[in-house]
């Protein structure tokens, strides 16, 4: 136990043998039991001896059931019957019992006892404690005190309470420490003490708009209590201060073509007063201009200075205002500002290009350097951003000269060509030096003149053009169109054939050309077989002055059809008429009969023979060679074989359809044995001795020789010739009698066709054949085969023969 509880109970002892000394007293004088105790005593605490100061005997104390009334269902009191005690059950709070504060608090209680049952009255007297503290009804407590109130005012402060008395209760209040305010303490007629608050010092709500205060009351309890409350003292304004700006004057930049809308500045405007007194309405003064009121907008409540038009640079640079605060006070206030508006110029102007000359349209042959256009430029900004550059396309064949101040020329950098490029599009591209950059462009037209200084061309250099032989007169050969760039007159092409002759006939006679579209026509019917080719030239020529020209190789082949028939020319006989031939029985196998040979004057192609059997008596006892024409033997004569044998060859050329030719030989066999064919002996002759007349002559002289013989001879003497005299002996007139095996030895040939001349000279090499030379004229081939001349007794059949053929 400490010393402190230790003390306490000391005190709690006096105080209760205080109380029974008393209540000793007070029973000698009255029947009531009279006991006093302080508040708040410990459960258990003995008040007083019971038993002893209501002249009981402990001892019956139980039997006789002594029993305590309960007060308001709670038991503060009980007897202890063992001793005859009083003591306290329950925690007694003064306060709680007696509501009222009255001086006195008197608990009564009644004693029972049976046996005989008997009633004793006890009062108990709680006596007060400084068990509570002084409180206020509200921790709180605001004042609105105005600022114009007099020193010395007084205001009434809520007292504080409590549940104490007498010399515990409220006895004193204390301020905290205030420049402005202190309280006087008053005493109310029950004894109660309360406060009020003194104003010692003028108030200024713009220096200090709220006061806060502590107000402590104190007890007059031993130890004190206290309790607190604080004040709040809010300071009502007056209309005492007029609105201010914080700067008297503004300087705001403000870039021109700022967004109709956009904010220029917000003036805030105060004014150290509350209420409406600090309520502020802003408005233009009179002596800003209406411009300016026109451009700018003025919230009168916020204060907000917003673009309302359009702001240009170069229209006003400066804009001058003067704004007026108001406030909403009785007596209104007023406070103004001077505000400056510069307007910062942004590259907000495009460049502008003026085209002051231009030439067009222009000569392409134009000399380089020469002037064609003069253009000016300008800008409505300034600094950098009126600052000027002007351009055109490096691409195009022209160049800008500054000949003055903001003036350019546009001269010719390149020579000028119309059929690459008809015109140029000029676009002028004028740049500012601004910040981001402006530009804008003006384009023109330049147009160029044709000059006459393009050739016409052909599209090619050498025209090669195939014609089918037997072509119709004014036929279409090919379209030769030449192409002149330039326009116009200088465009328009005339075409001509250049003449020339070939074999004193005119190109012109030939052909003809339609002068206006280069149409290539036949005027006459070709023939391959007698030109297949012809070489000439065509020009092209313009009308510009002076004209132009240009020709071209045109290259004419004549294409060859399968227009000839092929013609027999071996074994050579009478037109219709059937060649006989005779052969002895005794002929071996492989023995050369015949050999037929045919021409033919188209090309190569259409020219290549080919020989087949029409008709053959016997198919086994000949063969023909379809590429040769030889009919050879294939077997010996039997007896059984037919003495006469008919042989139909049929010559067919390569063309598409084929045509053809046919020879009929009739052979004959005898027994007789004749000279086999290639026994014969060619000799060459140097020259046709023989021409018509001649021939005639010779039959004539040979007919009266052999008349005087036999009428055979005669006919054998006639086509025997011999073919050259020779210088050791004279030439004999009468052939030996030969059995030809093939009419190819009296046959001669004619023809144009080298080709076919030289296989015909092949042919009959190989059948011992004599073929003459050319004619030295030239206009056609003369070739004769002679059968070699025995000068015998033998006869012939028939003379030696010579064949002339010309186209």
């Amino acid at each position: 136990m400490t010393m402190a509880s230790r003390s306490h109970r000391q005190i709690w002892r006096r105080y209760v043998a205080l109380c029974l000394l008393l209540s000793a007293a007070l029973r000698t004088a009255s029947a009531v039991t009279h006991y006093s105790v302080p508040e708040e005593m410990e459960e258990g605490s003995v008040v007083a001896h019971l038993a002893s100061d209501l002249g009981l005997d402990v001892k019956n104390l139980l039997k006789r059931n002594v029993r305590l009334d309960v007060i308001a269902n709670k038991k503060y009191m009980e007897i202890n019957k063992a001793s005859g005690e009083l003591y306290i059950a329950q925690k007694i709070d003064r306060e709680y019992l007696c509501t009222m504060k009255t001086s006195s608090c008197i608990l009564k209680m009644d004693v029972t006892i049976e046996n005989p049952i008997r009633l004793f009255n006890i009062e108990l007297e709680i006596l007060d404690i400084n068990d509570n503290a002084p409180h206020f009804r509200r921790d709180t407590m605001h004042l609105d005190i105005s600022e114009s109130a007099s020193v010395g005012e007084r205001f009434s402060l809520t007292n504080a309470v409590d549940p104490d008395i007498g010399s515990n209760s409220v006895k004193t209040y204390l301020l905290s420490d205030s420049d402005h305010f202190d309280i006087e303490i008053q005493t109310g007629r029950d004894g109660s003490k309360f406060a009020d608050l003194v104003l010692k010092k003028a108030l200024d709500r713009e220096k200090q708009a709220v006061h806060s205060l502590i107000l402590t009351a104190v007890d007059g309890g031993v130890p004190a209590r206290s309790g607190t409350a604080s004040i709040t003292v809010r300071v009502l304004d007056t209309n005492d201060n007029a609105p201010r700006f914080h700067n008297q004057t503004y300087t705001i930049n403000l870039m021109e073509n700022s967004p109709i809308g956009s904010l220029v500045i917000k003036l805030n405007a105060t004014d150290d007063d509350e209420g409406s007194n600090s309520e502020i309405e802003y408005s233009f003064s009179l002596y800003t201009s209406e411009k300016t009121q026109q451009t700018f907008s003025l919230d009168s409540i916020n204060g907000e200075i917003r673009v309302k038009e359009m702001v240009n640079y170069e229209d006003f640079k400066i804009y001058d205002m003067e704004i007026i605060a108001k406030d909403k006070g009785t007596n209104p206030l007023s406070g103004n500002c001077k505000l400056t508006i510069l307007v910062a110029d942004m590259n907000d102007n495009h460049p502008e290009i003026s085209i002051k000359s231009f030439q067009s349209p222009i000569k392409e042959d134009i000399q380089v350097g020469t002037v064609i256009a003069v253009v000016s430029v300008s800008d409505k900004d300034t600094g950098d951003n009126g600052v000027v550059d002007v351009t055109v396309s490096k691409k195009l064949p022209f160049t800008l000269s500054k000949s003055a101040d903001n003036y350019y020329q546009l001269i010719v950098s390149e020579p000028l060509d119309r059929e690459k490029v008809p015109e140029y599009e000029i676009t002028f591209t004028v740049t500012d030096r601004g910040f981001p950059p402006l530009s804008d462009n003006e384009t023109m037209t330049l147009e160029l003149l044709d000059v006459n200084d393009n050739v016409p061309q052909f599209s090619k250099n050498f025209y090669t053009i195939a014609v089918i032989e037997n072509n119709a007169p004014g036929a279409l050969l090919s379209s030769l169109t030449a192409f002149d760039p330039d326009l116009h007159e200088n465009q328009y092409l005339v075409y001509f054939i250049l003449e020339k002759e070939i074999a004193n006939t005119s190109m012109s006679m030939l052909f003809s050309i339609n002068p206006e579209n280069g149409n290539l026509y036949a005027l006459k019917t070709f023939d391959y077989e007698i030109e297949k080719e012809f070489l000439f030239h065509i020009e092209a020529r313009d009308s510009g002055v002076p004209a132009l020209s240009s020709n071209v190789t045109v290259h004419i082949i004549v294409m060859d059809q399968n227009d000839n028939t092929p013609v027999i020319v071996s074994p050579w006989r009478a037109h219709g008429s059937v060649v006989e031939e005779k052969i002895a029985r005794s002929t071996d196998k492989g023995t050369l009969v015949a050999k037929v040979i045919a021409i033919d004057k188209d090309s190569v192609h259409n020219s290549r023979i080919t020989y087949q059997f029409l008709q053959n008596t016997d198919a086994t006892l000949f063969s023909l060679d379809q590429y040769n024409g030889e009919i050879r033997t294939t077997r010996m004569f039997s007896y059984r074989d037919a003495r006469h044998q008919r042989l139909v060859v049929i010559a067919k050329d390569n063309g598409d359809p084929a045509l053809s030719a046919t020879v009929t030989i009739k052979l004959s066999t005898v027994e007789t044995a004749l000279k086999s064919y290639s026994d014969l002996i060619e000799e060459p002759l140097e020259y046709d001795i023989f021409s018509d007349l001649n021939l005639y002559l010779v039959i004539g002289l040979g007919s009266v020789s052999f008349l005087l013989l036999i009428t055979i001879l005669v006919t054998i003497v006639l086509k025997c010739q011999k073919p050259k005299p020779s210088k050791g002996a004279p030439p004999c007139r009468n052939s030996v009698i030969s059995e030809r095996n093939s009419t190819i030895a009296d046959s001669t040939l004619v023809s144009n066709d080298a080709y076919w001349y030289s296989l015909f000279l092949a042919e009959t090499r190989k059948g011992k054949l004599v073929v003459r030379q050319p004619v030295p004229k030239g206009a056609r081939y003369v070739v004769s085969s002679i059968p070699r001349s025995t000068c015998g007794t033998e006869t012939s059949d028939s003379a030696a023969s010579t064949l002339q053929y010309s186209k």
